[in-house]
């Protein structure tokens, strides 16, 4: 693969002036080149090839089985069709925690072989080694904190984060450290509206919600999701734009049919 002759419209210095416009941030994931090069058409400001992939692409509960080669196989596939979003990869659970060589070794790895623009890690204070590891080498990372899915089987709930006022604390602190060690932005997950809000407010980088309110820069959700490709998970925050599960299943059925039937392939449908 190769990206000779894309020039990439997103960077990181325009996402910084859009927080400074007031200009909000479309975010979305997307796995794959076909999907990929229709969020592409549509505008979309960043791609995430989110470790969500686990869930929605393998069909696991949680999303720390998936590999860093896995991760890697999507992000190429999102690159082959991209040509003017910012595409960030998530690295996977056990690829950055405890052992900032060896993140710093996974993160060049998935730059080197995805041709992707960014990474993006989970955790605050307790990540921040690897995340200056990474930086040192000019790799640009994305910071994520709140309800941070890698971290499931810790606190054992998918509910809302930093509701009480230490947590809140904490999650502050986190964003200012994360800031300060050199990310370009942060994803805020499932936290309450007025402290996305202040985080946004209080940071100069921009802020990407996902249930975490109106107020901060931009908004990102799984692609999958939003479609209505998955029916089961129904979170306040989700807005569907389709119901592609029953259009999907509608059209496979008719499919079935005319198969049995004798009615496909019809004369006008054969050599």
């Amino acid at each position: 693969m190769s990206s000779e002759g894309k020039v990439r419209v997103m960077t990181t210095h325009r996402l910084q002036e859009m927080k400074q416009n007031g200009e909000k941030i479309a975010m979305l994931t997307a796995y794959d080149y076909t999907f990929a090069n229709i969020v592409n058409e549509a505008g979309i400001d960043i791609i995430l090839v989110g470790d969500s992939a686990a869930n929605v692409m393998a069909g696991h509960e949680t999303t720390l089985p998936i590999t860093i080669d896995q991760m890697i196989y999507h992000a190429q596939s999102v690159m082959r069709a991209v040509k003017n979003p910012l595409v960030v990869v998530d690295m996977p659970f056990g690829t950055y925690q405890g052992n900032s060589k060896a993140a710093l070794n996974n993160a060049i790895r998935i730059m080197k072989e995805s041709e992707a623009d960014a990474v993006k890690l989970e955790g605050g204070i307790e990540i921040i080694e690897s995340v200056e590891k990474i930086l040192t080498c000019g790799i640009p990372v994305m910071g994520h904190l709140g309800l941070t899915p890698q971290s499931i089987h810790k606190f054992g709930t998918y509910a809302v984060r930093a509701k009480e006022e230490y947590e809140a604390e904490k999650l502050l602190n986190d964003a200012i450290a994360l800031e300060n060690a050199g990310c370009f932005a942060i994803v805020l997950e499932k936290i309450p509206a007025e402290l996305g809000r202040k985080v946004a407010q209080t940071l100069h980088i921009p802020v990407i919600g996902i249930g975490a309110g109106k107020y901060v820069d931009g908004q990102v959700l799984v692609m999958h999701d939003m479609l209505g490709l998955t029916h089961q998970f129904s979170p306040k925050f989700l807005r569907r734009y389709a119901n592609m599960y029953d259009t999907c299943l509608d059209a496979f059925r008719q499919y079935v049919t005319d198969v049995k039937q004798n009615d496909f392939p019809n004369d006008n449908e054969q050599y």
